[in-house]
């Protein structure tokens, strides 16, 4: 079959001037982006409800937790959190017709006195009393809102929809119909620290010099003034771990493995020295020091 050049011409300029209309909007948002704490910061899109269960089950919320969601739509999320998970919560939104929706839906669930919604620009919610935020922006928000999502209190739980933090990897990634996103909030841990270990049949001096870029670190030790290799470095929140070999009896060796909970410039937990009937173990408590 034949088609008209005419009708041709006209299917072109129809799609090239819907091609100029979608980069238009793409520009007015980017234009936009200056300005994201003065306006909604994205569209409402609703989350699909797995999705909106598979965030809530990824970032382990329960009864004690105060979720806050960042641009909350109908409030499906913090409803969710509050009658699926026990969880306790907020939502903001500049729509104040999605604010009015969001509070009828949370009364319909039976929840309104566990969770509220405001009208307000996230970039000015006190996220102090968060132990989760959950979000659905744009990845310029995402990256804008990153410094203040790093302030927040080490084992903060962060999860997202569809969209990262830039260069900040998730600790875990799932997908339930959409991609979902989890970062847990790091303690900061670099620099220089000390330990005493108390092993017999003598005591043991730990320096410990720790490098960190978000989650992840890399170390440098010495026991007893000998280079000590560091192996299975790991922070999640405010609870670090490593494995080091110790040396002292050459005839004797074995596996040390470090596990302790960061506050400012402490850090204690337990050593395990040895596996199997050879496990012994230890407290342990190392400060860091001037850089």
């Amino acid at each position: 079959m034949t088609i008209a050049k005419p009708f041709v011409s006209f299917v072109s300029l129809v799609v090239q001037l819907l091609f100029l209309f979608f980069f238009g909007v793409l520009a007015v948002q980017s234009a936009g982006a200056q300005d994201v704490s003065q306006k909604p910061a994205v569209p409402y899109v609703p989350t699909p409800q797995v999705t909106v269960d598979e965030m809530l089950r990824l970032a382990n919320v329960g009864p004690q937790d105060f979720v806050v969601d960042l641009g909350s739509g109908d409030g499906r999320i913090v409803i969710t959190a509050a009658r699926k998970f026990g969880a306790r919560g907020l939502g903001v939104d500049l729509d104040s017709s999605l604010v009015a929706e969001a509070d009828g839906n949370a009364r319909e669930a039976g929840v309104g006195s566990r969770v509220r919604f405001l009208e307000q620009d996230l970039f000015n919610t006190d996220l102090e009393q968060a132990t989760v935020i959950a979000t659905y922006l744009l990845p310029f928000v995402m990256l804008k809102l990153r410094p203040r999502l790093l302030q927040l209190k080490p084992g903060t739980r962060i999860v997202s929809h569809d969209f990262d933090l830039g260069d900040w990897k998730p600790d875990r990634k799932t997908y339930v119909r959409k991609n979902v996103f989890l970062w847990v909030v790091p303690a900061p841990v670099a620099g220089r620290w000390q330990a005493r270990l108390q092993m017999p049949p003598i005591e043991r001096l730990l320096e410990l010099e720790l490098t960190q870029r978000y989650q992840e670190l890399s170390a440098h030790a010495r026991l007893n003034g000998v280079p000590s290799q560091v192996w299975e470095t790991k922070l999640t929140g405010d609870r670090l771990s490593f494995v080091m070999v110790d040396t002292t009896d050459r005839e004797n060796e074995a596996s040390l493995y470090f596990e302790g909970r960061v506050s400012g410039d402490v850090v204690e937990g337990e050593l395990i020295r040895g596996v199997g009937a050879t496990r012994n173990m230890t407290r342990w408590r190392a400060v860091r020091g001037q850089p």
